[in-house]
């Protein structure tokens, strides 16, 4: 199965295993909004396919 972080993320999390705060974003003023809502610290990472490893 290839997914990405956070679809496997919301997986688990309809299952009800804790997962950190975080939101998907395609621009730097994006992230900026989104880190703003979070709060800090925060860490901005890319989204691989997970699985098939």
């Amino acid at each position: 199965m290839k997914i990405h972080e956070y679809q496997a993320k919301q997986i688990m999390s309809d299952y009800g295993v804790p997962i950190p705060k975080g939101r998907v974003v395609s621009t730097p003023a994006e992230a900026r909004q989104v880190a703003q809502e979070l709060g800090v610290p925060v860490v901005v990472k890319a989204q691989i396919h997970a699985g098939g490893r």
